[in-house]
């Protein structure tokens, strides 16, 4: 049985939360402003491209973003239709998607970097000086891959 977490967890806990949902809410204003897609079609974008021409399987692009996206297929028949990835029949399985990202999603996903960088600089580079930010990076990945 698992004992219940001390008061200082906990704030710990809400800070790590609160911290996320104000980084994620600034750069979303961010690119709401610039005229741009919302993250999730950066995040997409960003592993597309880090693939190159053999593009992914859906499945593979969920395994790698950053947040969650439950409604990928939705998603990236949104994209599709914008013109920034084209879907076409998997070589190994023709039932399946190989999804690549266009040049219009590549010139988008760097124009989208450009305010992206930004708000990483203003949230966390402006805040904490270079150890803090390792210590950070730190601990959050040693986080990351603690067996649950």
């Amino acid at each position: 049985m698992s004992k219940k977490p001390e008061e200082y967890v906990v704030d710990a806990w809400i800070a790590l939360l609160r911290a996320k949902e104000h980084a994620l809410d600034h750069v979303e204003k961010s690119f709401k402003e610039n005229g741009l897609p919302p993250f999730f079609w950066y995040d997409v974008l960003w592993e597309l491209d880090k693939a190159g021409e053999k593009g992914l399987r859906p499945y593979e692009i969920e395994q790698g973003m950053l947040l969650p996206q439950y409604g990928l297929s939705r998603l990236l028949a949104r994209m599709d239709k914008a013109g920034y990835v084209e879907r076409t029949p998997s070589p190994v399985d023709g039932r399946g998607q190989q999804v690549t990202i266009t040049e219009q999603g590549r010139e988008t996903r760097q124009n989208m970097w450009e305010v992206y960088s930004k708000g990483i600089q203003s949230t966390v580079g402006d805040t904490f000086n270079e150890e803090e930010c390792r210590t950070i990076q730190n601990l959050l990945t040693r986080l990351h891959r603690q067996k649950v």
